[in-house]
């Protein structure tokens, strides 16, 4: 009988407990912004973070509060952006295309290896490592972090270097975040002209590291018609408003790291 009488006590404890608890969640509900839920079912849900905001919930509830403009999403691209301009009743505006790129040219036959590497197949483990097992301290280390990353299929690492396709690419972001040296960059597809490279040190010593890193020659800067190219800590930078496309700097550059997109 004490037994039977300490499980009613308890089961009516838990029972005046969850009473009391289902009418404080009633009382205390806030209602849902049904602006936000529409917003929010509009997104393609990928929560990347592109838009700059805290993924899909933390945009939607910006765009609904006018804190934010509806041409961010880069997965969902323009036919997001017109849902939801069309839901807040604004103009979309222009969307430019992006994609990720890797700023790196040195594969297998352009670098060297330092020491054997062989620890976790990561190159977040290996860049901790001396900044990883090849000879450039900035390169790809080829152990496919942003393969990984990358829900969308767009990145293969071949010849131990990570390559994008930019027809699969939706510039969620993902990637960039994914990589320990900090090789990739979401940038438009109208691009003309990219660095492939990263490497800030000084040109003999790059010329030791890989055999298509950017040394810093300035050679581009004198064939450049527009002044788009600049030479920023000892590498190539490319004005994408001011280029032209004219491929002067890809025909010029020594170590040929400047590749031509259109």
């Amino acid at each position: 009988m004490e037994i039977l009488l300490a499980i009613a006590i308890v089961a009516i404890i838990g029972l005046i407990a969850g009473l009391g608890l289902s009418t404080a969640s009633a009382a205390l509900e806030v209602p849902a912004d049904e602006t936000v839920e529409n917003l929010r079912a509009a997104l393609p849900g990928a929560n990347c973070g592109a838009c700059g905001f805290s993924g899909c919930d933390g945009y939607a509830a910006a765009l609904a509060a006018g804190e934010a403009e509806p041409n961010r999403c880069a997965p969902g691209g323009p036919s997001t952006a017109a849902a939801l301009a069309e839901l807040l009743g604004v103009d979309a505006g222009e969307m430019e295309q992006k994609a990720a790129m890797v700023r790196c040219g040195g594969s297998c036959g352009h670098v060297q290896i330092k020491y054997e590497y062989q620890g976790r197949p990561s190159c977040a483990a290996a860049a901790a490592h001396f900044a990883g097992p090849i000879s450039c301290p900035y390169g790809c280390l080829g152990f496919g972090d942003c393969a990984d990353a990358c829900e969308y299929g767009a990145i293969e690492v071949k010849d131990g270097l990570a390559r994008v396709n930019p027809l699969r690419c939706t510039a969620c972001g993902r990637c960039v975040k994914a990589c320990p040296k900090g090789l990739i960059s979401l940038l438009p597809v109208s691009l003309d002209a990219v660095v492939r490279c990263s490497n800030k040190d000084k040109g003999g010593q790059t010329r030791k590291d890989c055999t298509v890193g950017c040394i810093g020659c300035m050679k581009c800067t004198k064939v450049c018609p527009t002044g788009a190219i600049t030479v920023q800590e000892n590498l190539a930078r490319i004005d994408p408003d001011t280029c032209i496309g004219c491929g002067a700097c890809a025909e010029t550059c020594p170590v040929q790291c400047i590749q031509m997109l259109n």
